[in-house]
């Protein structure tokens, strides 16, 4: 059963390298650099201390969805409905669709579009791209599944492909926090350019996670949602894992691309508003990532 991606980035293309070499057929759907590294150099992951050249197909166009069993929909969180009305009439009758997107609220975004269930699923890998189609594998790679039709079967094709994978019925809470890990790194790693343990080291480091936490978690218990208590640990947890990860904001910054700055802590400080919930924090970090898109 092929795979589709669509939009591969350094998500895409990891969770497409590990179907690939298993040899599952992958289709990647990204901009004409992509195809042109594939078409050149096969789809290349570098894993464990190797580099592996795999083969996939590439295309621009959404239509290459066609035939596709499962599709992965992977592009940043402001270009879901754009992407969902691409790909809305190509689509095989009897495909699954799953959101692999940061930010809350995608999945249902494309099952609107799409008039079918889409899976939202909770990405925990730390990847990076040297170059299109070029995937650095920097730590973890699991997925948590949200409930719906084809689930359990989604969850099993990732894991016969050596990627952990589980559906849970909190998968909506799972979303949450990993919103609020990226609202309390993300930002930070993008105006300063800094790894994760490089941000650690700083004395103030903890506290300004610990109030940025206190925001989102004001925020999700408005909107119903409890964070696990121990949700300060876990960020902290992630710059002793991951200490040399720079987050996805940052590298879309240092590529002179457009962040999703807005769907993460600009997100926690609308629907903060909204609720009466102060969260200056997050106010401030989303203006500043956004000043310096603009630049």
């Amino acid at each position: 059963m092929r795979v589709a991606i669509v939009g591969a980035g350094a998500v895409g293309c990891y969770f497409g390298a590990m179907f690939a070499r298993a040899g599952t057929p992958v289709t990647l759907i990204g901009r004409p650099a992509l195809v042109e590294a594939v078409a050149e150099n096969g789809l290349i992951l570098e894993k464990d201390g190797k580099t592996e050249v795999l083969p996939a197909e590439a295309s621009t166009e959404p239509e290459a969805v066609k035939g596709a069993g499962l599709v992965l929909v992977c592009v940043k969180s402001p270009d879901t409905a754009t992407a969902g009305k691409a790909i809305r009439r190509h689509l095989a009758p009897g495909a699954t669709v799953m959101s692999l997107q940061n930010g809350i609220g995608n999945a249902e975004i494309l099952a609107e579009i799409l008039d079918r269930p889409v899976l939202p699923a909770v990405v925990y890998v730390a990847a990076a791209l040297a170059g299109p189609g070029h995937v650095l594998h920097r730590g973890r790679g699991d997925l948590v599944l949200g409930e719906g039709p084809g689930a359990q079967a989604a969850a099993a094709r990732f894991r016969a492909v050596q990627v952990p994978a589980e559906v849970s019925p909190q998968a909506d809470s799972a979303l949450w926090t990993k919103l609020t890990l990226n609202c309390a790194l993300n930002a930070i790693s993008a105006l300063t350019l800094r790894d994760y343990g490089t941000i650690a080291t700083r004395p103030e480091a903890r506290a300004t996670f610990s109030a940025l936490v206190e925001e989102c978690r004001a925020v999700a218990a408005a909107s119903g949602v409890t964070l696990p208590a121990d949700m300060l640990e876990r960020v902290m947890a992630l710059t002793v894992t991951m200490p040399a990860q720079l987050s996805s904001t940052a590298q879309d910054v240092m590529a002179g691309k457009r962040t999703e700055i807005a769907q993460l802590n600009g997100d926690i400080a609308r629907r903060g508003a909204a609720f009466g919930v102060p969260t200056p924090l997050n106010w401030a970090l989303a203006m500043m990532v956004g000043l310096l898109e603009e630049s």
